[in-house]
Protein backbone atom coordinates (compact mmCIF):
# COMPACT_ATOMS: atom_id res chain seq x y z
CA UNK A 1 0.00 0.00 0.00
CA UNK A 2 1.11 3.50 -0.76
CA UNK A 3 2.34 5.65 2.12
CA UNK A 4 -0.39 8.19 1.33
CA UNK A 5 -3.08 5.50 1.84
CA UNK A 6 -5.03 5.56 4.97
CA UNK A 7 -7.03 3.04 6.80
CA UNK A 8 -10.84 3.69 5.56
CA UNK A 9 -12.82 6.22 7.75
CA UNK A 10 -15.49 4.19 9.95
CA UNK A 11 -18.16 4.57 7.13
CA UNK A 12 -21.61 4.02 6.86
CA UNK A 13 -22.04 0.75 5.73
CA UNK A 14 -20.12 -2.48 7.60
CA UNK A 15 -19.11 -3.88 4.09
CA UNK A 16 -16.37 -2.18 3.04
CA UNK A 17 -16.39 -4.00 -0.24
CA UNK A 18 -19.28 -2.08 -1.23
CA UNK A 19 -17.53 1.55 -0.56
CA UNK A 20 -17.50 2.28 -4.36
CA UNK A 21 -20.10 2.64 -6.60
CA UNK A 22 -19.53 -0.44 -9.44
CA UNK A 23 -22.55 -0.07 -11.40
CA UNK A 24 -23.39 -3.48 -12.26
CA UNK A 25 -27.28 -3.35 -11.66
CA UNK A 26 -27.49 -0.23 -14.22
CA UNK A 27 -25.47 -1.31 -17.07
CA UNK A 28 -27.40 -2.91 -19.78
CA UNK A 29 -25.57 -2.45 -23.09
CA UNK A 30 -21.67 -1.84 -23.34
CA UNK A 31 -20.79 1.91 -24.84
CA UNK A 32 -17.90 4.02 -25.61
CA UNK A 33 -18.12 7.44 -24.38
CA UNK A 34 -16.17 10.23 -25.99
CA UNK A 35 -17.43 13.49 -24.11
CA UNK A 36 -21.06 14.26 -24.16
CA UNK A 37 -21.79 11.63 -26.40
CA UNK A 38 -22.14 7.67 -26.21
CA UNK A 39 -21.58 5.78 -29.11
CA UNK A 40 -22.25 1.84 -28.99
CA UNK A 41 -19.44 -0.36 -29.62
CA UNK A 42 -20.62 -2.57 -32.52
CA UNK A 43 -18.80 -5.52 -31.59
CA UNK A 44 -20.72 -5.23 -27.84
CA UNK A 45 -24.15 -4.36 -28.62
CA UNK A 46 -26.71 -6.55 -26.54
CA UNK A 47 -27.95 -7.12 -30.00
CA UNK A 48 -25.18 -8.59 -31.64
CA UNK A 49 -24.87 -11.15 -28.77
CA UNK A 50 -25.81 -15.11 -28.68
CA UNK A 51 -29.05 -15.52 -26.74
CA UNK A 52 -27.45 -17.54 -24.28
CA UNK A 53 -24.79 -15.01 -23.41
CA UNK A 54 -27.27 -12.19 -22.98
CA UNK A 55 -29.25 -14.36 -21.14
CA UNK A 56 -26.12 -15.52 -18.21
CA UNK A 57 -24.91 -11.53 -18.43
CA UNK A 58 -28.21 -10.44 -17.43
CA UNK A 59 -28.66 -13.61 -14.96
CA UNK A 60 -25.11 -12.38 -13.36
CA UNK A 61 -25.96 -8.86 -13.21
CA UNK A 62 -29.02 -9.74 -11.01
CA UNK A 63 -27.22 -12.46 -8.77
CA UNK A 64 -24.39 -9.28 -8.35
CA UNK A 65 -27.17 -6.73 -7.45
CA UNK A 66 -28.34 -9.84 -4.77
CA UNK A 67 -24.62 -10.29 -3.00
CA UNK A 68 -25.19 -14.00 -4.68
CA UNK A 69 -21.15 -13.99 -5.77
CA UNK A 70 -21.13 -17.94 -6.02
CA UNK A 71 -23.58 -17.47 -8.40
CA UNK A 72 -22.42 -14.62 -10.60
CA UNK A 73 -19.20 -16.13 -10.81
CA UNK A 74 -20.74 -19.76 -12.18
CA UNK A 75 -22.79 -17.45 -14.60
CA UNK A 76 -19.84 -15.50 -15.79
CA UNK A 77 -17.39 -18.57 -15.69
CA UNK A 78 -19.93 -20.10 -18.14
CA UNK A 79 -19.89 -16.96 -20.11
CA UNK A 80 -16.47 -17.02 -20.43
CA UNK A 81 -16.30 -20.81 -21.91
CA UNK A 82 -18.55 -19.26 -24.77
CA UNK A 83 -16.94 -16.21 -25.35
CA UNK A 84 -13.61 -15.91 -23.90
CA UNK A 85 -13.10 -12.39 -24.96
CA UNK A 86 -16.85 -10.78 -23.84
CA UNK A 87 -15.71 -7.59 -22.33
CA UNK A 88 -18.92 -7.12 -20.30
CA UNK A 89 -18.05 -10.63 -18.58
CA UNK A 90 -14.82 -9.52 -17.46
CA UNK A 91 -15.98 -6.47 -16.33
CA UNK A 92 -18.39 -8.09 -13.95
CA UNK A 93 -15.84 -11.22 -12.74
CA UNK A 94 -13.98 -8.46 -12.12
CA UNK A 95 -16.23 -6.95 -9.57
CA UNK A 96 -17.12 -10.41 -7.97
CA UNK A 97 -13.59 -10.76 -7.45
CA UNK A 98 -13.16 -7.78 -5.31
CA UNK A 99 -16.18 -7.94 -3.85
CA UNK A 100 -15.32 -11.70 -3.26
CA UNK A 101 -12.19 -10.21 -1.61
CA UNK A 102 -9.88 -11.43 -4.57
CA UNK A 103 -8.05 -8.18 -5.25
CA UNK A 104 -5.57 -9.85 -7.87
CA UNK A 105 -8.19 -11.47 -10.25
CA UNK A 106 -10.27 -8.68 -10.31
CA UNK A 107 -7.73 -6.31 -10.96
CA UNK A 108 -6.54 -8.80 -13.68
CA UNK A 109 -10.50 -9.23 -15.65
CA UNK A 110 -10.62 -5.47 -14.87
CA UNK A 111 -7.23 -4.81 -16.86
CA UNK A 112 -8.81 -6.88 -19.74
CA UNK A 113 -12.11 -5.47 -19.84
CA UNK A 114 -10.15 -1.65 -20.15
CA UNK A 115 -7.98 -2.69 -22.60
CA UNK A 116 -10.63 -3.79 -25.15
CA UNK A 117 -11.97 -0.94 -24.78
CA UNK A 118 -10.25 1.96 -22.98
CA UNK A 119 -12.47 4.40 -24.00
CA UNK A 120 -14.93 3.16 -21.45
CA UNK A 121 -15.54 5.53 -18.56
CA UNK A 122 -17.55 2.46 -16.93
CA UNK A 123 -14.67 0.16 -16.87
CA UNK A 124 -12.12 3.12 -16.29
CA UNK A 125 -14.03 3.82 -13.25
CA UNK A 126 -13.93 0.01 -11.99
CA UNK A 127 -10.68 -0.19 -12.45
CA UNK A 128 -9.81 2.33 -10.55
CA UNK A 129 -11.98 1.78 -7.76
CA UNK A 130 -10.71 -1.70 -7.77
CA UNK A 131 -6.78 -0.59 -7.49
CA UNK A 132 -7.45 2.44 -4.90
CA UNK A 133 -9.57 -0.61 -2.40
CA UNK A 134 -6.03 -2.49 -2.88
CA UNK A 135 -3.85 -0.03 -2.04
CA UNK A 136 -2.97 1.02 -5.58
CA UNK A 137 -3.76 4.63 -4.99
CA UNK A 138 -1.86 6.65 -7.50
CA UNK A 139 -2.90 4.60 -10.70
CA UNK A 140 -6.15 4.21 -9.54
CA UNK A 141 -6.35 7.83 -9.10
CA UNK A 142 -5.93 8.13 -12.77
CA UNK A 143 -8.42 5.85 -14.00
CA UNK A 144 -10.90 7.58 -11.73
CA UNK A 145 -9.96 10.70 -13.42
CA UNK A 146 -10.30 9.66 -16.85
CA UNK A 147 -13.63 8.34 -15.93
CA UNK A 148 -14.84 11.59 -15.31
CA UNK A 149 -12.60 13.03 -18.54
CA UNK A 150 -14.69 10.22 -20.61
CA UNK A 151 -18.02 11.22 -19.18
CA UNK A 152 -17.94 14.26 -17.15
CA UNK A 153 -21.80 14.19 -16.94
CA UNK A 154 -21.93 10.99 -15.05
CA UNK A 155 -22.57 11.88 -11.57
CA UNK A 156 -21.38 8.15 -11.10
CA UNK A 157 -18.16 9.20 -12.35
CA UNK A 158 -17.36 12.14 -10.29
CA UNK A 159 -18.96 10.12 -7.47
CA UNK A 160 -16.66 7.33 -7.26
CA UNK A 161 -13.62 9.54 -7.83
CA UNK A 162 -14.64 11.84 -4.89
CA UNK A 163 -14.83 8.45 -2.67
CA UNK A 164 -11.43 7.78 -3.87
CA UNK A 165 -10.17 10.59 -3.12
CA UNK A 166 -11.71 10.39 -0.14
CA UNK A 167 -10.03 7.16 0.84
CA UNK A 168 -6.57 8.46 0.21
CA UNK A 169 -6.91 11.33 2.46
CA UNK A 170 -6.82 14.54 -0.32
CA UNK A 171 -10.07 15.63 1.53
CA UNK A 172 -10.54 18.80 -0.41
CA UNK A 173 -10.24 17.49 -4.00
CA UNK A 174 -12.58 14.90 -2.57
CA UNK A 175 -15.36 17.45 -1.63
CA UNK A 176 -14.55 19.22 -4.86
CA UNK A 177 -15.13 16.12 -6.94
CA UNK A 178 -18.41 15.19 -4.80
CA UNK A 179 -19.95 18.60 -5.08
CA UNK A 180 -19.65 18.24 -8.68
CA UNK A 181 -21.50 14.90 -8.86
CA UNK A 182 -23.99 16.22 -6.73
CA UNK A 183 -24.57 19.26 -9.22
CA UNK A 184 -24.97 16.68 -11.61
CA UNK A 185 -27.60 14.43 -9.47
CA UNK A 186 -29.28 16.18 -6.71
CA UNK A 187 -30.63 13.25 -5.64
CA UNK A 188 -27.36 11.10 -5.77
CA UNK A 189 -28.37 10.04 -1.73
CA UNK A 190 -24.47 8.39 -1.57
CA UNK A 191 -22.52 11.23 -2.72
CA UNK A 192 -24.28 13.44 -0.37
CA UNK A 193 -23.90 11.09 2.50
CA UNK A 194 -19.91 11.31 1.37
CA UNK A 195 -20.01 14.80 1.12
CA UNK A 196 -21.26 15.16 4.74
CA UNK A 197 -18.67 12.48 5.60
CA UNK A 198 -15.10 14.70 4.12
CA UNK A 199 -17.20 18.02 5.40
CA UNK A 200 -16.52 16.69 9.28
CA UNK A 201 -12.63 15.57 8.46
CA UNK A 202 -12.47 19.03 7.07
CA UNK A 203 -13.94 20.56 10.04
CA UNK A 204 -17.25 21.96 8.65
CA UNK A 205 -19.57 20.31 10.86
CA UNK A 206 -22.32 22.99 10.29
CA UNK A 207 -22.03 22.60 6.65
CA UNK A 208 -22.05 18.44 6.96
CA UNK A 209 -24.92 18.52 9.51
CA UNK A 210 -26.74 20.55 6.88
CA UNK A 211 -26.30 17.90 4.36
CA UNK A 212 -27.46 15.17 6.04
CA UNK A 213 -30.76 16.93 7.25
CA UNK A 214 -31.41 18.14 3.51
CA UNK A 215 -30.93 14.27 2.00
CA UNK A 216 -33.29 13.25 4.79
CA UNK A 217 -35.68 15.77 4.18
CA UNK A 218 -35.55 14.20 0.38
CA UNK A 219 -35.41 10.86 1.54
CA UNK A 220 -36.47 9.75 5.29
CA UNK A 221 -35.61 6.05 4.58
CA UNK A 222 -32.19 6.76 3.53
CA UNK A 223 -30.55 4.78 6.73
CA UNK A 224 -27.29 5.41 5.61
CA UNK A 225 -27.36 9.46 5.96
CA UNK A 226 -29.57 8.54 9.35
CA UNK A 227 -26.32 6.65 10.87
CA UNK A 228 -23.63 9.22 9.69
CA UNK A 229 -25.49 11.84 11.21
CA UNK A 230 -25.13 9.69 14.76
CA UNK A 231 -22.06 9.05 13.76
CA UNK A 232 -20.52 12.45 14.14
CA UNK A 233 -22.05 12.63 17.96
CA UNK A 234 -22.39 16.58 17.79
CA UNK A 235 -26.27 16.65 16.79
CA UNK A 236 -28.85 15.66 19.41
CA UNK A 237 -31.88 13.60 18.16
CA UNK A 238 -35.66 15.42 18.40
CA UNK A 239 -38.41 13.75 19.34
CA UNK A 240 -39.91 14.18 15.70
CA UNK A 241 -36.40 12.10 14.81
CA UNK A 242 -37.50 9.43 17.48
CA UNK A 243 -40.35 9.21 15.47
CA UNK A 244 -39.73 9.08 11.71
CA UNK A 245 -36.82 6.68 12.62
CA UNK A 246 -39.54 4.43 14.57
CA UNK A 247 -41.45 4.76 11.32
CA UNK A 248 -38.78 3.64 9.75
CA UNK A 249 -37.80 0.83 11.73
CA UNK A 250 -41.31 -1.13 11.36
CA UNK A 251 -40.94 -1.25 8.06
CA UNK A 252 -41.59 -4.95 7.07
CA UNK A 253 -39.50 -4.55 3.56
CA UNK A 254 -36.29 -2.78 5.62
CA UNK A 255 -33.19 -4.46 4.73
CA UNK A 256 -31.08 -5.91 6.93
CA UNK A 257 -28.07 -3.31 6.24
CA UNK A 258 -30.51 -0.64 7.15
CA UNK A 259 -32.34 -2.04 9.88
CA UNK A 260 -28.54 -2.61 11.70
CA UNK A 261 -27.82 1.72 11.01
CA UNK A 262 -31.68 2.80 11.76
CA UNK A 263 -31.12 0.41 15.24
CA UNK A 264 -27.87 1.78 16.31
CA UNK A 265 -28.99 5.20 15.15
CA UNK A 266 -32.30 5.04 17.27
CA UNK A 267 -30.61 4.02 19.81
CA UNK A 268 -28.62 6.98 20.54
CA UNK A 269 -32.19 9.08 19.26
CA UNK A 270 -34.07 7.36 22.67
CA UNK A 271 -30.51 7.99 25.04
CA UNK A 272 -30.97 11.83 23.54
CA UNK A 273 -34.74 11.86 24.59
CA UNK A 274 -33.49 10.29 28.13
CA UNK A 275 -35.18 6.97 27.46
CA UNK A 276 -31.62 4.84 28.80
CA UNK A 277 -33.90 1.82 29.72
CA UNK A 278 -35.33 1.48 26.30
CA UNK A 279 -32.14 2.66 24.32
CA UNK A 280 -30.38 -0.05 26.13
CA UNK A 281 -32.78 -2.96 24.91
CA UNK A 282 -32.74 -1.67 21.02
CA UNK A 283 -28.72 -1.25 21.42
CA UNK A 284 -29.12 -5.06 23.00
CA UNK A 285 -31.16 -6.34 19.68
CA UNK A 286 -28.98 -4.17 17.01
CA UNK A 287 -25.64 -5.89 18.64
CA UNK A 288 -27.22 -9.50 18.87
CA UNK A 289 -27.93 -8.95 15.12
CA UNK A 290 -24.22 -7.75 14.18
CA UNK A 291 -22.99 -10.74 16.03
CA UNK A 292 -24.92 -13.36 13.99
CA UNK A 293 -23.29 -12.31 10.72
CA UNK A 294 -19.62 -12.19 11.50
CA UNK A 295 -16.91 -14.39 12.86
CA UNK A 296 -14.90 -13.64 16.11
CA UNK A 297 -12.97 -16.31 18.68
CA UNK A 298 -12.12 -15.49 21.91
CA UNK A 299 -10.59 -18.19 21.83
CA UNK A 300 -8.35 -17.08 19.01
CA UNK A 301 -7.93 -13.98 20.10
CA UNK A 302 -6.71 -15.02 24.16
CA UNK A 303 -4.48 -17.46 22.15
CA UNK A 304 -2.78 -14.81 20.28
CA UNK A 305 -2.48 -12.46 23.45
CA UNK A 306 -0.98 -15.29 25.49
CA UNK A 307 2.10 -15.99 22.62
CA UNK A 308 3.14 -11.73 22.14
CA UNK A 309 2.87 -11.82 26.46
CA UNK A 310 5.51 -15.27 25.73
CA UNK A 311 7.37 -13.67 22.91
CA UNK A 312 8.26 -10.36 24.68
CA UNK A 313 8.23 -11.63 27.95
CA UNK A 314 12.29 -12.01 27.49
CA UNK A 315 14.74 -9.64 26.77
CA UNK A 316 15.29 -8.69 23.41
CA UNK A 317 18.64 -8.19 21.59
CA UNK A 318 20.60 -4.90 22.79
CA UNK A 319 19.46 -2.07 20.13
CA UNK A 320 21.80 -1.27 17.17
CA UNK A 321 20.72 2.66 17.29
CA UNK A 322 18.80 3.25 20.99
CA UNK A 323 17.89 6.89 18.96
CA UNK A 324 16.11 5.52 16.23
CA UNK A 325 12.55 6.07 15.86
CA UNK A 326 12.46 9.51 18.28
CA UNK A 327 10.48 11.29 15.33
CA UNK A 328 7.63 9.08 16.19
CA UNK A 329 5.02 8.92 18.90
CA UNK A 330 2.77 5.88 18.96
CA UNK A 331 -0.84 6.25 20.04
CA UNK A 332 -2.30 3.12 21.19
CA UNK A 333 -5.46 2.16 22.56
CA UNK A 334 -8.72 0.66 22.54
CA UNK A 335 -11.12 2.16 20.27
CA UNK A 336 -13.39 5.05 21.82
CA UNK A 337 -10.94 5.96 24.57
CA UNK A 338 -9.95 9.52 23.37
CA UNK A 339 -7.42 8.23 21.20
CA UNK A 340 -8.42 10.57 18.58
CA UNK A 341 -8.86 13.88 21.38
CA UNK A 342 -5.16 12.66 21.88
CA UNK A 343 -3.46 12.46 18.90
CA UNK A 344 -5.22 16.02 17.78
CA UNK A 345 -3.28 17.39 21.03
CA UNK A 346 -0.39 16.19 20.07
CA UNK A 347 -1.30 16.98 16.13
CA UNK A 348 -1.93 20.74 17.46
CA UNK A 349 1.85 21.09 18.21
CA UNK A 350 3.71 22.69 15.50
CA UNK A 351 6.56 20.13 15.79
CA UNK A 352 3.61 17.26 15.22
CA UNK A 353 1.92 15.79 12.01
CA UNK A 354 -0.73 13.73 12.93
CA UNK A 355 -0.50 10.59 10.88
CA UNK A 356 -4.04 9.30 11.73
CA UNK A 357 -4.46 5.27 11.61
CA UNK A 358 -1.78 4.33 9.30
CA UNK A 359 -1.42 1.12 8.79
CA UNK A 360 2.59 0.62 7.93
CA UNK A 361 3.37 -1.42 11.48
CA UNK A 362 0.71 -4.11 10.95
CA UNK A 363 2.21 -3.95 7.49
CA UNK A 364 5.67 -4.32 8.25
CA UNK A 365 5.17 -7.73 10.65
CA UNK A 366 3.20 -8.77 8.52
CA UNK A 367 5.44 -9.06 5.43
CA UNK A 368 8.04 -10.20 8.13
CA UNK A 369 5.58 -13.17 8.98
CA UNK A 370 6.16 -13.97 5.31
CA UNK A 371 9.36 -13.77 4.65
CA UNK A 372 10.07 -16.06 7.28
CA UNK A 373 7.25 -18.53 6.74
CA UNK A 374 6.18 -17.76 10.55
CA UNK A 375 3.11 -16.06 12.05
CA UNK A 376 3.71 -12.81 14.64
CA UNK A 377 5.46 -13.36 17.20
CA UNK A 378 6.47 -17.00 16.21
CA UNK A 379 9.54 -15.02 14.86
CA UNK A 380 10.20 -12.77 17.63
CA UNK A 381 12.48 -14.99 19.80
CA UNK A 382 14.96 -15.61 16.60
CA UNK A 383 15.06 -11.97 15.48
CA UNK A 384 18.49 -10.43 15.85
CA UNK A 385 19.30 -6.75 16.56
CA UNK A 386 20.18 -6.56 13.06
CA UNK A 387 16.57 -7.32 11.44
CA UNK A 388 14.70 -5.05 14.28
CA UNK A 389 16.93 -2.31 12.84
CA UNK A 390 16.25 -2.83 9.24
CA UNK A 391 12.94 -3.29 10.28
CA UNK A 392 12.47 0.18 12.01
CA UNK A 393 14.43 1.33 9.17
CA UNK A 394 11.94 0.14 6.83
CA UNK A 395 9.07 1.84 8.55
CA UNK A 396 10.59 5.78 8.92
CA UNK A 397 11.15 5.39 5.08
CA UNK A 398 7.21 4.36 4.61
CA UNK A 399 6.62 7.16 7.28
CA UNK A 400 8.81 9.74 5.55
CA UNK A 401 5.71 11.59 3.94
CA UNK A 402 4.81 12.35 7.71
CA UNK A 403 7.72 14.42 8.38
CA UNK A 404 8.21 16.33 5.36
CA UNK A 405 6.49 19.50 7.44
CA UNK A 406 6.83 18.66 10.56
CA UNK A 407 10.02 16.79 12.69
CA UNK A 408 7.64 13.81 14.13
CA UNK A 409 4.11 12.56 13.59
CA UNK A 410 1.90 10.56 15.30
CA UNK A 411 0.76 6.67 14.25
CA UNK A 412 -2.25 6.11 16.11
CA UNK A 413 -3.78 2.84 14.57
CA UNK A 414 -6.10 0.97 16.99
CA UNK A 415 -4.83 -2.38 17.08
CA UNK A 416 -1.44 -1.01 17.89
CA UNK A 417 -1.50 -2.17 21.34
CA UNK A 418 -0.71 -5.36 20.82
CA UNK A 419 2.22 -4.19 18.75
CA UNK A 420 4.12 -2.48 21.25
CA UNK A 421 7.03 -4.88 21.80
CA UNK A 422 7.57 -4.84 18.31
CA UNK A 423 7.30 -1.70 17.75
CA UNK A 424 10.10 -0.13 20.46
CA UNK A 425 12.66 -3.05 19.27
CA UNK A 426 12.29 -1.46 15.99
CA UNK A 427 12.52 1.85 16.93
CA UNK A 428 13.77 2.09 20.88
CA UNK A 429 13.63 5.67 20.32
CA UNK A 430 9.69 6.33 19.88
CA UNK A 431 7.44 6.95 22.89
CA UNK A 432 3.99 5.14 23.34
CA UNK A 433 0.83 7.13 24.87
CA UNK A 434 -1.45 4.67 25.62
CA UNK A 435 -4.80 6.81 25.30
CA UNK A 436 -6.79 5.15 27.74
CA UNK A 437 -10.32 5.76 29.49
CA UNK A 438 -12.59 3.93 32.54
CA UNK A 439 -13.07 0.54 31.24
CA UNK A 440 -16.37 0.66 32.48
CA UNK A 441 -17.16 3.79 29.95
CA UNK A 442 -14.46 2.28 27.03
CA UNK A 443 -16.24 -1.05 26.95
CA UNK A 444 -19.92 0.97 26.51
CA UNK A 445 -18.96 2.93 24.49
CA UNK A 446 -17.71 0.00 22.03
CA UNK A 447 -21.26 -1.98 22.26
CA UNK A 448 -22.84 1.63 21.24
CA UNK A 449 -20.93 1.65 18.00
CA UNK A 450 -21.30 0.34 14.95
CA UNK A 451 -18.07 0.34 13.40
CA UNK A 452 -16.74 -0.28 10.00
CA UNK A 453 -13.47 -2.14 10.05
CA UNK A 454 -13.20 -5.76 10.31
CA UNK A 455 -10.97 -5.62 13.18
CA UNK A 456 -13.35 -4.56 15.97
CA UNK A 457 -15.87 -7.81 15.65
CA UNK A 458 -15.58 -8.41 19.47
CA UNK A 459 -17.55 -5.34 20.09
CA UNK A 460 -20.86 -6.86 19.49
CA UNK A 461 -21.33 -8.83 22.94
CA UNK A 462 -20.39 -8.04 26.15
CA UNK A 463 -18.40 -11.23 26.77
CA UNK A 464 -16.18 -10.24 23.54
CA UNK A 465 -15.76 -7.03 24.82
CA UNK A 466 -14.40 -7.93 28.03
CA UNK A 467 -12.40 -10.66 27.15
CA UNK A 468 -10.68 -8.51 24.56
CA UNK A 469 -10.19 -5.45 27.10
CA UNK A 470 -8.45 -7.94 29.13
CA UNK A 471 -5.92 -8.93 26.22
CA UNK A 472 -5.19 -5.20 26.22
CA UNK A 473 -4.90 -4.65 29.45
CA UNK A 474 -2.62 -7.38 30.25
CA UNK A 475 -0.42 -6.67 27.21
CA UNK A 476 -0.10 -2.79 28.36
CA UNK A 477 1.08 -4.12 31.89
CA UNK A 478 3.55 -6.09 30.28
CA UNK A 479 4.52 -2.76 28.19
CA UNK A 480 4.55 -0.70 31.25
CA UNK A 481 7.12 -3.04 33.04
CA UNK A 482 9.59 -3.47 30.32
CA UNK A 483 9.27 -0.02 28.96
CA UNK A 484 8.68 2.56 31.53
CA UNK A 485 10.22 5.05 30.28
CA UNK A 486 8.91 4.75 27.19
CA UNK A 487 5.30 3.92 27.87
CA UNK A 488 3.07 6.55 28.93
CA UNK A 489 -0.75 6.18 30.34
CA UNK A 490 -3.03 9.36 29.14
CA UNK A 491 -5.89 8.87 31.44
CA UNK A 492 -8.96 10.51 29.42
CA UNK A 493 -10.65 11.59 32.86
CA UNK A 494 -7.40 13.25 34.28
CA UNK A 495 -7.49 15.26 30.68
CA UNK A 496 -11.41 16.18 31.65
CA UNK A 497 -10.18 17.13 35.25
CA UNK A 498 -7.05 19.18 34.70
CA UNK A 499 -6.92 19.82 31.13
CA UNK A 500 -3.37 22.03 30.83
CA UNK A 501 -1.86 20.05 33.53
CA UNK A 502 -2.11 16.62 31.84
CA UNK A 503 -1.55 18.02 28.55
CA UNK A 504 1.57 19.41 30.22
CA UNK A 505 2.66 16.02 31.57
CA UNK A 506 1.81 14.88 27.99
CA UNK A 507 4.09 17.06 26.15
CA UNK A 508 6.67 16.34 28.56
CA UNK A 509 6.67 12.59 28.04
CA UNK A 510 6.90 13.24 24.32
CA UNK A 511 10.13 15.29 25.08
CA UNK A 512 8.47 18.39 23.80
CA UNK A 513 8.42 21.97 24.84
CA UNK A 514 4.73 23.17 25.92
CA UNK A 515 3.06 25.04 23.26
CA UNK A 516 -0.31 26.83 24.49
CA UNK A 517 -1.67 25.87 21.08
CA UNK A 518 -2.36 22.55 22.36
CA UNK A 519 -4.73 23.88 25.18
CA UNK A 520 -6.90 24.88 21.74
CA UNK A 521 -6.69 21.79 19.83
CA UNK A 522 -10.36 21.62 18.83
CA UNK A 523 -9.55 25.18 16.87
CA UNK A 524 -6.07 23.02 14.94
CA UNK A 525 -7.36 23.52 10.56
CA UNK A 526 -6.06 19.75 10.56
CA UNK A 527 -7.84 16.97 8.34
CA UNK A 528 -9.12 13.94 11.01
CA UNK A 529 -10.49 10.69 9.72
CA UNK A 530 -11.67 8.89 12.54
CA UNK A 531 -15.74 8.51 13.40
CA UNK A 532 -14.31 11.70 16.60
CA UNK A 533 -14.30 13.99 13.67
CA UNK A 534 -16.44 15.99 14.89
CA UNK A 535 -16.29 15.93 18.41
CA UNK A 536 -12.55 16.57 18.52
CA UNK A 537 -13.52 20.07 16.83
CA UNK A 538 -15.37 20.98 19.82
CA UNK A 539 -13.58 22.31 23.46
CA UNK A 540 -13.31 19.65 26.17
CA UNK A 541 -16.28 18.25 27.10
CA UNK A 542 -16.69 17.13 30.88
CA UNK A 543 -20.02 15.22 30.65
CA UNK A 544 -18.90 12.40 28.52
CA UNK A 545 -19.70 9.64 30.69
CA UNK A 546 -22.70 7.44 30.47
CA UNK A 547 -22.89 4.26 32.41
CA UNK A 548 -24.61 5.65 35.25
CA UNK A 549 -27.27 7.22 33.16
CA UNK A 550 -28.08 3.31 32.55
CA UNK A 551 -28.42 2.60 35.86
CA UNK A 552 -28.71 -1.04 36.53
CA UNK A 553 -28.67 -1.95 32.87
CA UNK A 554 -24.64 -2.26 32.73
CA UNK A 555 -25.09 -4.17 36.21
CA UNK A 556 -24.04 -7.44 33.71
CA UNK A 557 -21.03 -5.73 32.20
CA UNK A 558 -19.80 -4.52 35.74
CA UNK A 559 -19.88 -7.68 37.34
CA UNK A 560 -18.00 -9.30 34.28
CA UNK A 561 -15.60 -6.83 34.26
CA UNK A 562 -14.85 -7.28 37.45
CA UNK A 563 -14.61 -11.30 36.90
CA UNK A 564 -12.11 -10.08 34.25
CA UNK A 565 -10.20 -8.38 37.08
CA UNK A 566 -10.32 -5.24 34.90
CA UNK A 567 -12.13 -3.39 37.80
CA UNK A 568 -12.02 -4.06 40.88
CA UNK A 569 -15.55 -3.77 43.78
CA UNK A 570 -13.85 -0.68 45.58
CA UNK A 571 -13.79 1.13 42.41
CA UNK A 572 -16.99 0.59 42.19
CA UNK A 573 -20.63 2.36 43.16
CA UNK A 574 -23.28 0.28 45.77
CA UNK A 575 -25.67 -1.10 43.26
CA UNK A 576 -28.40 0.38 45.25
CA UNK A 577 -27.49 3.61 44.97
CA UNK A 578 -27.41 3.58 41.28
CA UNK A 579 -30.95 4.56 39.47
CA UNK A 580 -32.96 1.56 38.37
CA UNK A 581 -34.37 3.72 35.29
Amino acid sequence: MSAYARELPQETTPDLRHFFYYAFSFVREPVIMSGNSATPNPQGRAADLPPAVVQLLAAARGALASGLLEHAEQQLTELVTLMPECTEAHRLLGIAALMGNQPARAIDHLQRAVASRPGDPTLNMNLGSALIETGQSEAGLEYLQRACQLAPDSAHAWYNCGKGLQYCAQMEPARDALQHAIALDPAHLQARNALATVLTSLGDTAAAVATHRETLRQQPDFAPAWFTLANMKIEPFSPDDVTQLQRQLSRSDLSDDARLLLGFTFAQALEDQGDHARAFDVLTDANAMKRRSIYWSRDEERCRVEAIAAAFAQPLPAPQDPTLGREVIFVVCMPRSGSTLTEQILASHPQVDGADEILDLPQLLNEESARRGQPFPAWVPAATAEDWHRLGQEYLVRTAHWRQQCPRFTDKNVDNWAFVGAALAMLPGAQVVNSCRDPLETCFALYRQLFGNQSVHYSYDLDDIVDYYAGYSQLCELWRKNHSARFFDHAYEALQADPEAQIRRLLTFCELPFDPTCLEFHQSPRTVLTISAAQVRQPLRRDTARSERYGVKLDQLRVKLRTARVISETLEQDPSERSSI
